[in-house]
């Protein structure tokens, strides 16, 4: 009998191999990772999507058993985060709070503000409050992690323990660590958001599509993280596979840019499918400004000017972006970049223009239509071939 139940304590029920239970571990907690990023972040956070009664109860039921999370309180954090983000109500930005903090105690902020009772009135409307809700899983947040515990041990005896180990720190490292820190620190950028998101790798496989962070950012509403050609986001790919048998319905995905072949006329549907693209019109333009200023540091290299061509060097790392996204050095040293520059100064000026049409939130579509024309015209009369090519693209928006 002592045998038989040192035996179970040893091997559990499965008497697995070492390679059995870490495919085990990867395959619970990706699933867990799926539940996160198709149910809790793009179906109930931001309603990009709908899910089957189905689909949505498994994804509750396996966040409890694997997490203890509750998704009226995800939601109502989440979009806290992007109501307020990088502030100082952020609940969870590394720009405010530090990297370190964040990435190795986002776990403890995210509970801070689970507490916070304004933060989940205020934030948690449409979440799901039915009997089950109420009843199991936020009265017993506990007992669901607890299950698991012992369905691991009985799976594999001891090292179940380790098995539950990980399953419990995975989403705390991953998603409010790694994308909650990293991915508003240090990363790639597609579009110039106003915050400080990044893509921390082009292939979202191992966070479920969320390493693919400042496109979400830019499109909150999209249900397809992924945006260039060489990005994968596997979260999208499991959607698209539920949407085949009816489990998901998706609502909204990011906008792609249409060009029309043969279109000069700036009118009412060029303003619309620009205003609907002026995340991709704006990061288009970035890098014609970077391309711009490299052929301005080649020949002030050819020429020889040193002091020139050192103080433009030093800023060629975010002479593109706008000045909103500059800090208080940048902002003052960018005069004295172009102040002998007419080219220069014609791409800041002509960005700075473009980017205001974004904010006249008052202005007629009359109006706004009046100020892209004249701003196509003014890059046009620019003699400069960067900025006559861009006024034509946008001209070709449908």
């Amino acid at each position: 009998m002592l045998n038989s139940s040192l035996e179970f304590l040893a091997n559990g029920l499965l008497n697995a191999s070492w390679w059995q239970i870490v495919l085990y571990t990867l395959a619970m907690t990706h699933v867990t990772i799926a539940g996160v990023t198709i149910y809790l972040h793009r179906c109930q956070a931001h309603r990009t999507l709908d899910l089957h009664p189905i689909a949505s109860h498994f994804f509750r039921f396996w966040l409890w058993s694997t997490t203890g999370m509750l998704t009226g309180q995800w939601a109502a954090i989440h979009r806290k985060h992007h109501a307020k983000c990088e502030t100082e109500d952020d609940p969870h930005s590394p720009q405010t709070r530090g990297i370190w903090k964040v990435l190795l105690e986002g776990a403890e902020l995210y509970r801070a503000e689970a507490k916070n009772e304004e933060t989940l009135r205020k934030f948690s409307r449409g979440t799901p409050n039915d009997w089950v809700e109420r009843n199991v899983y936020t009265r017993y947040p506990i007992l669901g992690i607890s299950i698991m515990m012992v369905i691991d041990v009985a799976l594999f005896g001891i090292i179940g323990l380790s098995v539950w180990a990980v399953q419990m720190i995975w989403i705390p490292f991953w998603a409010a660590g790694v994308v909650n820190g990293l991915a508003h620190w240090w990363g790639y950028r597609n579009f110039n958001s106003p915050d400080a998101s990044t893509n921390i790798f082009p292939l979202g496989i191992l966070i479920g599509g969320e390493e693919l962070h400042n496109n979400h950012h830019t499109h909150a509403t999209s249900a397809k993280l992924s945006n260039k050609w060489y990005e994968f986001d596997i979260g999208w790919m499991y959607i698209r596979m539920m949407s085949a048998v009816g489990l998901v319905k998706v609502k909204k995905v990011a906008p792609t840019p249409k060009l029309a072949e043969r279109k000069s006329v700036l009118d009412q549907d060029t303003l619309q499918a620009v205003l609907a693209n002026r995340y991709e019109v704006m990061a288009r333009y970035g890098k014609a400004v970077k391309h711009a200023y490299a052929q301005e540091l080649d020949k002030l290299k050819e020429a020889g000017s040193r002091e020139k061509y050192q103080l433009m060097r030093g800023a060629r790392k975010w002479f593109h972006k706008d000045e909103d996204g500059l800090n208080e050095p940048q902002r003052k040293q960018l005069p004295e970049l172009f102040s002998d520059n007419q080219r220069l100064r014609t791409f800041i000026e002509l960005r700075k223009d473009l980017a205001a049409m974004w904010d006249r939130s008052n202005a007629s579509r009359e109006e706004l239509l009046v100020k892209l024309q004249d701003w196509c015209h003014r890059a046009e009369e620019s003699g400069i071939k960067a900025l006559q090519d861009f006024a034509l693209r946008l001209r070709r928006y449908a």
